[in-house]
């Protein structure tokens, strides 16, 4: 394959935080030619998935990060700057409702994601992009007020878990946290896309369905299965969706023909969410 490099000769990196399958088919779309810098919080996850990219032709460095660390994702930033321009950035990281307590959701969902934000928005390259994987979750949480909506987007990333509406009082269940980590994160985007697009750089998130991947299989049979397994039934649609279905809109939201969709969040749940409050999945 092919390296592409820049007009001053540089080398392009994509950077791939997370690596589950949503982030693999992704980076697999937007990356020939690149080089992959691969990240995750276990070193033994991220080479399993190097392997599979490195088997299809990609060259690929891993890196182990906790993105709720601001000091590791900093570190991550300044390894990939290293290695070349970074035109591509996937964050694909995160927990659900089944994996962690309400302030681990907050910690690596909200406070993790607004940190990669800010610190690989220092290093964009001019005519870069990036996809933040959300959740069709935050589309079902009730309205938020104007002023929460702000907090939430332009609260700076160090103060985020200081904010009242994020305290244990106010999110006491792992599906409060989650939902409002989702939201979070397209309103977090919203906001960043105003700064990215001063480096000429864009910046958007997908908020998917029920995916099939080791995670979500993990969701149908946890406690919230026999609810997970209704959205699928009575959907629009009437399936999951797959790892390869994200990345077919990441490839657009990455490429040039998604060069005028920038701080935009693309719901995707097989109309569960329309079900939801108009069909036969409504409360």
């Amino acid at each position: 394959m092919q390296k592409r490099k820049l007009g001053n000769g540089n080398l392009e990196v994509t950077v791939l935080i997370g690596s589950g399958l949503i982030g693999v088919a992704i980076a697999r779309r937007v990356s020939s030619g690149k080089h992959i810098l691969l990240a995750d919080l276990r070193k033994e996850n991220a080479e399993a998935a190097a392997a599979v990219l490195s088997n299809a032709g990609f060259e690929v460095t891993t890196a182990t990060v906790d993105v709720s660390s601001r000091e590791q994702v900093k570190s991550l930033a300044q390894q990939a700057a290293a290695l070349g321009e970074v035109t591509g950035v996937i964050h694909a990281a995160g927990v659900s409702p089944s994996q962690a307590s309400p302030q681990q959701i907050l910690a690596v969902d909200v406070y993790g994601t607004a940190v990669v934000l800010e610190e690989f928005g220092n290093t964009i390259a001019q005519g870069g992009s990036g996809v933040v994987i959300a959740s069709q979750s935050g589309h079902r949480l009730g309205a938020l007020t104007n002023e929460q909506n702000k907090l939430l987007a332009t609260t700076p990333a160090d103060q985020l878990l200081s904010l009242p509406m994020l305290q244990p009082d106010q999110v006491k269940d792992t599906l409060h946290a989650y939902q409002l980590s989702k939201r979070g994160n397209s309103l977090r985007v919203m906001a960043e896309a105003v700064r990215w697009g001063k480096r000429g750089a864009r910046i958007n998130t997908i908020s998917p369905g029920i995916i099939i991947t080791p995670l979500a299989k993990d969701e149908l049979t946890g406690p919230r299965g026999e609810w997970y397994r209704r959205m699928i039934e009575l959907c629009p649609v009437g399936r999951a969706g797959t790892p390869d279905e994200v990345a077919h809109v990441a490839a657009l939201l990455m490429g040039p023909e998604g060069a005028f969709i920038t701080g935009s969040d693309i719901l995707m749940d097989g109309g569960v969410t329309a079900s939801y409050f108009f069909g036969e999945l409504a409360p």
